[in-house]
């Protein structure tokens, strides 16, 4: 089983007086530490023209990663491929694999937030096609020779001949999403699907299940890797680990809350506090394993844990020692 962490979002919360550039070097500062921990892989994440600065570039980010670090996986969890000229998407995901020597996973999914696709002109209803045609159009930008591909949405000169390609001729590219054609979009066209975290070990189980059929009925050839995402936090007991995650975890899905409604939330609800609190993984670090090993056990060894402990405002030495905690605790109990 393996085991990452982040996902760098970049928000401020307005209790935050730090300059953005402070909380971008955090996010460097951070990085370094999850890589100097032994973890498998460090994510960000992807909004545009919020208040609160989430993080809008994903690339440029990546690759500032990729050189405070040596060995760690590099992912986007999750880029909004409808969003992306394909072609310059393509480009900036060589690049990042080049800096990094060939550590890019590319992390990307539909998108839902109507304010986004307005801003940027791209009907919103077209989203699912647009993903799916991104997917085809960066494959064929990153085999050899020119980029021989009909883009339904992008008018591309079949002569143009994207460069650099990949380290390895192509970039992994991992799929979100947990509606049914969305899994199974990601068993058919990607290298990984990656979970959210509301979904139940029964859930993540039933889809995980029908991703293996499809790939084993459509005789879908490659490695196939799943990711799942969760949020949670290590401390020396369960109390503290709560209290230490609890402002900045609330305050992430209160603002997500607010993206996918469009509408301003001053508060969640008690029971939307409470759900959030049981899908939450937090505790020392044995009774983290403990839950996580729930998953190995109905997943299997292979799967990939996204464990969120970055949330905005609770301090960098405070997410520092838990992540330092997850490498020499929690993940060899995994592994």
């Amino acid at each position: 089983m393996k085991l990452g962490t982040g996902l760098f979002t970049c928000q401020r919360r307005p209790d935050d007086d730090r300059t953005t550039t402070e909380i971008y070097d955090e996010m460097l500062e951070l990085g370094r530490t999850i890589d100097e921990a032994g973890l498998d892989s460090m994510w960000v994440s992807e909004h545009h023209f919020t208040e609160d600065e989430y993080l809008p570039g994903t690339m440029p980010s990546l690759s500032a990663l990729a050189a405070q670090t040596e060995n760690v996986e590099l992912g986007t969890c999750i880029a909004l491929a409808p969003l992306y000229d394909g072609v310059r998407l393509a480009e900036d995901a060589a690049t990042v694999d080049h800096v990094s020597h060939d550590r890019l996973t590319l992390g990307l999914a539909i998108g839902s937030n109507p304010s986004e696709f307005e801003a940027f002109g791209v009907p919103i209803e077209e989203r699912a096609d647009r993903l799916a045609d991104q997917v085809k159009l960066l494959r064929a930008a990153w085999s050899e020779g020119p980029l021989d591909y009909d883009s339904e949405f992008h008018d591309i000169d079949p002569s143009v001949n994207v460069t650099p390609k990949p380290v390895d001729e192509d970039v992994p590219i991992m799929l979100g999403g947990a509606a049914k054609p969305a899994v199974r979009r990601a068993a058919r066209e990607a290298d990984a699907w990656c979970a959210p975290s509301k979904l139940s070990i029964g859930g993540l189980k039933k889809r995980v299940e029908d991703i293996r059929n499809v790939r084993d009925e459509e005789d879908v050839d490659g490695d196939f890797e799943v990711y799942i995402i969760k949020h949670g936090f290590v401390a020396d007991s369960k109390e503290e680990a709560w209290n230490k995650m609890k402002p900045g975890y609330f305050y992430i899905q209160r603002r997500y809350a607010e993206l996918f409604s469009g509408e301003d939330v001053d508060e969640l609800p008690e029971e939307r506090k409470e759900e959030l609190k049981k899908q939450a993984i937090y505790g020392t670090p044995e009774q983290v394993v403990e839950r996580l090993e729930k998953y190995r056990d109905a997943l299997g060894d292979d799967v990939h844990v996204i464990f969120r402990t970055y949330h905005p405002g609770i301090g960098t030495e405070t997410m520092k020692e838990c992540i330092q905690r997850l490498g020499s605790e929690v993940a060899p109990e995994l592994r």
